[in-house]
């Protein structure tokens, strides 16, 4: 039945914009598929009937979404996966490159500021989609929303990399056991999150940014030579990656 439903786009926007705002909330998937489905089909029999959207969700969707939103459980299960799956993601970006440079080590400082980080960039990703699912917003602004999210804990870990340097807390040194335990549970960790997320760009990230730099340093190229290489490889492999990506999408 879901498939001979007819909408127009201002329903079509508005239901894609509930599903984010319900998701960014913190909603059981399940229930929020389930109030959309329904909500569907009740918009595309108005709209048969020549009704207009807001004889269902009123003149205010964004009160409408806060609405529906307050009548559902928050799905605090899902929220603690999430932060756990960030937090051991930021991680991951850090234990390989330092593996192939021997034993890991960090100090207590780093451990804290990488699971704030990591919290703060979920809370803030989160707020971000609620807001521009609630917002007419044009492309571009919604584009630097986005940007200002991605941008966040990049600048807050370069602030921790300093911070690091100037306050001096107690390290942990793992052993060569200790360090092949923690990459082999990393690694399967990856796998799982792009097994479960169908998409394996964690593993081309975290490839481009640790290669590079392992696969120049055999070599007897200039230090500040090996910088710009890496640098150009990294950030031009993933933006190819994310162009072809994008590509493919468009074609299916």
């Amino acid at each position: 039945m879901k498939n001979e439903l007819i909408l127009s786009k201002k329903s079509k926007d508005f239901l894609g914009n509930l599903r984010v705002y319900l998701f960014s909330s913190g909603k059981k998937q399940d229930e929020i598929e389930e109030i959309v489905d329904e909500l569907e089909i009740h918009l595309s029999e108005a709209e048969r009937d020549g009704k207009s959207i807001e004889k269902i969700i009123g003149k205010s969707p964004k009160e409408y979404m806060e609405m529906v939103s307050n009548e559902m459980v928050i799905d605090y299960r899902t929220w603690f996966k999430y932060i756990c799956i960030i937090i051991f993601g930021t991680f991951s970006f850090t234990i390989f490159p330092d593996l192939l440079e021997g034993n890991l080590s960090y100090s207590v400082l780093e451990i804290i500021g990488h699971i704030v980080i990591g919290t703060i960039f979920i809370a803030s990703a989160f707020a971000g989609l609620k807001y521009s699912s609630t917002a007419n917003q044009s492309f571009k602004k919604q584009g630097f929303i986005l940007a200002g999210i991605a941008i966040l804990p990049i600048v807050l870990f370069v602030g921790l990399i300093y911070l690091n340097r100037a306050i001096d807390t107690p390290t942990i040194h793992f052993g060569n056991m200790s360090s092949l335990i923690i990459g082999i549970i990393t690694t399967l960790f990856i796998i799982g999150v792009s097994i479960w997320t169908k998409s394996w760009i964690l593993v081309i990230i975290i490839a481009l940014l640790t290669l590079p730099d392992y696969l120049l340093n055999l070599t007897t190229v200039q230090h500040e030579t090996q910088l710009i290489i890496s640098t150009i490889v990294t950030f031009g492999g993933i933006a190819i990656y994310l162009w072809i990506s994008s590509k493919l999408k468009k074609n299916k």
